[in-house]
């Protein structure tokens, strides 16, 4: 059984991703999408599906319009992100909606949907095309109803621990363990298996996701790759706020709830008075220890997976670098 490393597919599935091309009327309508496509990015999920794939077969290439579908979806969210979040950046650049405008956003970005069905559905095995299509329409949807969660959670103080895991799995660990799921049914996994990569990839998703929380105040800018402090100036609903909203006691959760509610005030201070709480209550060492449980869960998972253990090292060593940067 040959198998390919992880740098080996990011690179297979990247150029494949770059030479789709879009050059059908109107460019309006088609040129915003390439715009997005060729930002670039980590391709976690398209090679997420290959490494699935390839613990059963070999023939990855033959998957690589799957593995762009779930990409373009991916991408699709985040240009709509953007758009509701009213961002300006993405990736270095400029978002569509400030390139172009709002409208053409929310249109290419419908275009986006429709074309990552095409995808999906491209060359797919008859044998295997409702169980793929059915696990792909699922975790679109999941993924459409976290972002509403995560709306919704703006204007709430009272957000729970539970509900933040259930609007992280559904926006963030969906869509990784669906394109896994995706990988292995191509691949003609046993049912087991396919079932088992799913849910391996939920555990990893939240330990990424929580990661992200941790790092937004502990991390390094460099390393990171954005500014520290950013979920703090926000007042984002994350793991680490909901869990110190929960810890704080006396004057230090009046002093929270003071730069929650406060409107105007210099940034820095913000982030260090908020920072300085969650030290206080020990923030970050229970949300290490989240991290580590979800990570060692999805491992435990995928040991029930039935191939030889040689053949998960590739996705086993991909999976361990996402959820290890700079804890």
């Amino acid at each position: 059984m040959i198998q390919q490393t992880s740098e080996q597919l990011f690179k297979q599935i990247h150029n494949y991703i770059e030479n789709l091309s879009y050059t059908h009327e109107p460019k309006g309508l088609y040129e915003p999408i390439e715009y997005v496509l060729s930002l670039g990015g980590k391709r976690l999920r398209p090679v997420l599906m290959l490494l699935a794939y390839n613990l059963y077969k070999e023939d990855v290439e033959q998957i690589f319009p799957q593995a762009a579908g779930i990409e373009t979806y991916h991408n699709f969210t985040l240009l709509h992100d953007d758009l509701m979040d009213k961002a300006e950046m993405r990736r270095g650049k400029p978002v569509v909606h400030k390139k172009w405008n709002e409208n053409t956003a929310i249109l290419s970005g419908d275009a986006m949907v429709i074309l990552a069905y095409q995808l999906t559905m491209q060359d797919c095995p008859t044998a295997y095309m409702r169980s793929v299509m059915e696990t792909f329409s699922k975790t679109t949807l999941e993924v459409c109803e976290g972002q509403q969660w995560d709306m919704e959670f703006e204007t709430r103080e009272d957000v729970t621990i539970e509900e933040y895991i259930e609007m992280i799995r559904l926006k963030t660990s969906v869509l990784l363990a669906g394109a896994l799921k995706i990988g292995a049914i191509l691949g003609g996994a046993p049912a087991e298996d396919a079932q088992c990569l799913y849910d391996f990839g939920i555990k990893m998703g939240l330990a990424f996701q929580l990661q992200d929380d941790y790092l937004d105040v502990y991390g390094d800018p460099a390393v990171f790759g954005k500014k520290i402090g950013g979920d703090i100036l926000c007042n984002k609903k994350t793991y680490m706020l909901i869990t110190a909203l929960n810890s704080a006691e006396g004057n230090d959760k009046e002093i929270l709830k003071y730069w929650l509610e406060a409107t105007d005030f210099n940034p820095d201070e913000k982030i260090a008075a908020v920072t300085h709480i969650y030290n206080k209550v020990g923030i970050a060492t229970a949300c290490k220890t989240e991290i580590q449980r979800y990570y060692a869960e999805g491992l435990a998972l995928l040991d029930k997976v039935s191939v030889e253990d040689s053949l998960k090292e590739n996705l086993r060593s991909f999976v361990c670098r996402l959820v290890d940067r700079k804890l």
